[in-house]
């Protein structure tokens, strides 16, 4: 997809997208929404979803990210097949008790 057609289908103006990709902007979560839309993907996975390594998004940081999740622990994004995405939510309930829980002592 052109910035273009994702302008068109998202109503952002294609220099404030340009300005997304060159780091220049920041934009609300009602732009990353309407940008979600448009690329048919939902929000939380648009703002998850990144090609940069941890290292490249740490510098671009000016430091360390900070992480919701404790150490161990990683939000991953993948394309699996029905039975193992079915594994994999049953993986996702069992540790998010477990984090509940560890949350919950504090």
């Amino acid at each position: 997809m052109t910035k273009n057609d994702l302008s068109e289908r998202s109503g952002v103006s294609i220099s404030f997208l340009s300005d997304l990709t060159t780091g220049k902007a920041n934009p609300s979560l009602k732009v990353m929404e309407a940008i979600a839309s448009a690329l048919e993907t939902s929000l939380p996975l648009l703002l998850e979803s990144t090609d940069l390594d941890k290292h490249t998004l740490d510098t671009l940081a000016g430091g360390k990210v900070p992480s919701s999740l404790p150490a161990g622990y990683e939000r991953v994004s993948a394309v699996l097949s029905e039975h193992q995405a079915f594994i994999v939510k049953k993986w996702d309930e069992e540790t998010r008790k477990k984090l509940g829980h560890q949350n919950s002592k504090k």
